[in-house]
């Protein structure tokens, strides 16, 4: 009989309707009837693509015995922590907090306040050396309620008390030169000169430091910056990391060279991959970089797309609970479907060996350099896809999530726009009017929908800031004033409701569900902390619209960051980015004038630029609602282009001679 998750909307939480264990969805009714019960809560968080997740649900959650003396004790509640970041941002906290560490499955007992005292992550069925098994923590947790119950009340209060102190981010300090150029030389310091990436395994893709790194190249030709963006992301690219038949990138890696994937493919790290990619191809030229990049684009569009217009948030590590069993190959397998001779060969090409690099003799496949024949790699990529269709397919985690889309948005458009591939450009253009037709909900941003119908929990501030830097783009790539529009009303919201009187930014907004405390984490996860992505649309907006307000917003946001980016600038990888753009002005550039050759000219040429956080629009001069665009006439009849820096402005040119000298120069 199914349990009260069958109404949820998240297919993480679906996973588990069937389950013995009594779960409910996070909200007022759990606490409420945990309090009039007398007994803790479960709070156990994770998400539908998570292997370690369906590992315990397996041996644990569908456990007759484990469920009942979970129902007897407990009032289980179970939290997709990709639909309510919020909530996991919390018990995340206490979770480091008390064990050092943190992960999901993510198992927290909380008071029937919601006050944390025991945290943990995956429990195993049986006691493994220094880690007991799941029931015996549930004995142990329910034997400490009932006889020593002010202990862990106590305990719980001194938990939340810890983690409601805010991080000391030392004064606020502007992002200058020397603080970045400081940032680049401790990467350095923590550099893999061998295999790319920073540490050891496992190993994630630093997709917002390689966007840092690239703009300290174009601030100042620094070419260890650029060595290490471009060696760590040739490294990834040539690794098992990346899907070699068909595109996209895995979550991490396990080992430190980017051959064995954790397998599972998220939509944020492909849309902060393909901007990457593709800047990194507008910086020099590697063709490798660009199909990379257009790889990634159609893995986004054709296994995440969504009927609506969306993206949906990731493929499972998992088919048929085993991990990799979609993609991995022996070399028996090889010749099976290609014949000997193309068989021996895609096993050299791919390094597909005897003893294999994955497990049980099968290989992840890897390209660590390209062959001579491009036509045979072709041919043998598509038969070997093609075949690979025909396995059993990992499941798809289909519900939309706002900021993850906007970064999608911000990577198709961006590439698009560069590349001159329109449909990248239209597929933006369809996940930004979903959005706005089912996540905007009375000037309000919701934070998921599944099916096209939006869920009922808040946008938090990655939304508004992911989903505000796409919308820049968008408008950018289309020069249509709606998506400027919207982006600026996006950033109202956040100005009015995720900053407080004293200047403290929070990731939770004002009037937003209480939590045992507002979270704020400023620095990057998989994707860039929610006041650097904020801080960046402030600044792209400032840029487009004319706007020294939001300039100066941005420029606040940003100052509050300097302190980590001077200590830990891997996390914070996306702030130093946006501080790159205000070095160099940033660059604007309307193309103003009527479709055709020299209007396209002049915009290619604007847009291969690789200012930091360079902004271009092109269209008809003083197109309404595109304020790049206001005053911008034609020059002796011809097209043009307008270049300035923090609302400064050279003499408009109309040559692409012209305009290449004019956005070189300082901070270029």
């Amino acid at each position: 009989m199914p349990n009260r998750l069958a109404a949820a909307t998240s297919p993480y939480l679906l996973q588990h309707a069937d389950n013995p264990v009594d779960w409910q969805e996070w909200g007022a009714d759990a606490f409420a009837e945990a309090r009039a019960r007398d007994v803790p809560v479960l709070v156990s968080v994770g998400y539908a693509a998570c292997h370690w997740c369906h590992v315990m649900a397996h041996e644990s959650f569908e456990d007759a015995a484990t469920a009942a003396q979970l129902n007897a004790g407990f009032v289980c509640v179970k939290v997709d922590r990709e639909e309510r970041p919020d909530v996991d941002s919390v018990y995340l906290a206490a979770t480091q907090a008390l064990t050092g560490q943190g992960g999901w499955p993510m198992t927290v007992f909380t008071t029937p306040d919601g006050a944390p005292f025991y945290c943990g992550t995956y429990l195993p069925p049986r006691p493994h050396p220094g880690m007991p098994s799941f029931r015996q923590v549930l004995d142990a947790v329910t034997d400490a309620w009932t006889h020593r119950r002010a202990g862990l009340q106590d305990a719980g209060q001194r938990i939340v008390e810890g983690i409601s102190g805010r991080l000391d981010l030392g004064a606020p300090t502007p992002l200058t030169a020397d603080l970045l150029d400081g940032a680049v030389r401790a990467l350095a310091d923590r550099y893999d000169r061998e295999a790319g990436g920073f540490g050891g395994a496992p190993k994630f893709p630093p997709s917002m430091v390689l966007e840092f790194l690239l703009r300290a190249h174009a601030r100042r030709g620094d070419e260890d910056a650029l060595g290490m963006a471009r060696h760590t992301a040739e490294a990834m690219a040539r690794g098992g990391i990346c899907d070699q038949l068909a595109g996209g990138f895995a979550r991490y890696s396990v080992d430190a060279g980017w051959v064995v994937p954790h397998f599972e493919k998220m939509l944020y790290d492909n849309a902060l991959l393909l901007r990457a990619y593709s800047h990194l191809w507008r910086t020099t030229g590697a063709d490798w970089a660009r199909r990379v990049a257009d790889e990634t684009a159609r893995f986004l569009i054709r296994d995440l797309g969504t009927a609506e217009g969306g993206f949906a948030s990731a493929l499972d590590a998992d088919t048929e609970g085993v991990e990799g069993l979609s993609y991995v190959w022996t070399p028996a397998q090889l010749r099976e479907v290609l014949g000997d001779d193309d068989g021996s060969w895609a096993a050299q090409v791919f390094g597909v060996t005897p003893e294999g690099t994955f497990e049980e003799g099968a290989s992840t496949l890897q390209l660590r350099r390209d062959p001579d024949d491009g036509e045979r790699l072709a041919r043998v990529r598509a038969a070997l896809l093609q075949a690979r269709a025909r396995r059993p397919q990992p499941a798809r985690d289909d519900k939309v999530v706002t900021a993850w889309n906007g970064l999608a948005i911000a990577a198709l458009a961006d590439h698009g726009a560069l590349t001159g591939d329109t449909e990248l450009v239209r597929a933006a253009g369809r996940a930004a009017d979903l959005l706005h037709r089912v996540h905007w909900v009375d000037g309000r941003l919701r934070r998921a929908s599944r099916g096209g119908v939006v869920g009922a929990h808040a946008g938090v501030l990655e939304d508004h800031g992911d989903l505000a830097e796409g919308l820049l783009a968008l408008h950018a790539a289309t020069a249509e004033p709606r998506w400027l529009r919207w982006a600026g009303e996006l950033l109202d919201v956040v100005a009015a409701r995720f900053v407080d009187a004293d200047g403290r930014w929070y990731d939770t907004a004002a009037d937003a569900e209480a939590l045992v405390h507002r979270p704020f984490d400023p620095a990057d996860g998989p994707t860039p902390a929610g006041i650097a992505a904020a801080a960046g649309a402030l600044v792209g907006y400032a840029a487009l619209a004319g706007s020294p307000e939001h300039r100066a917003r941005g420029e606040e946001a940003l100052a509050s960051l300097a302190r980590l980016v001077e200590v830990a600038p891997q996390a914070a990888g996306w702030a130093a980015a946006v501080g790159e753009a205000l070095l160099a002005g940033p660059l604007e550039v309307a193309v103003s004038g009527p479709a055709g050759p020299q209007r396209a000219a002049l915009e290619q040429a604007a847009r291969r630029s690789t200012s930091p956080g360079a902004v271009v629009v092109a269209g008809e001069p003083g197109a309404a609602g595109v304020s790049l665009l206001a005053d911008r006439p034609l020059v002796g009849g011809a097209p043009a282009a307008y270049v300035c820096r923090g609302f400064v402005c050279s003499a408009p040119v109309t040559d692409v001679s012209a305009l290449s000298a004019a956005m070189t120069g300082p901070h270029s």
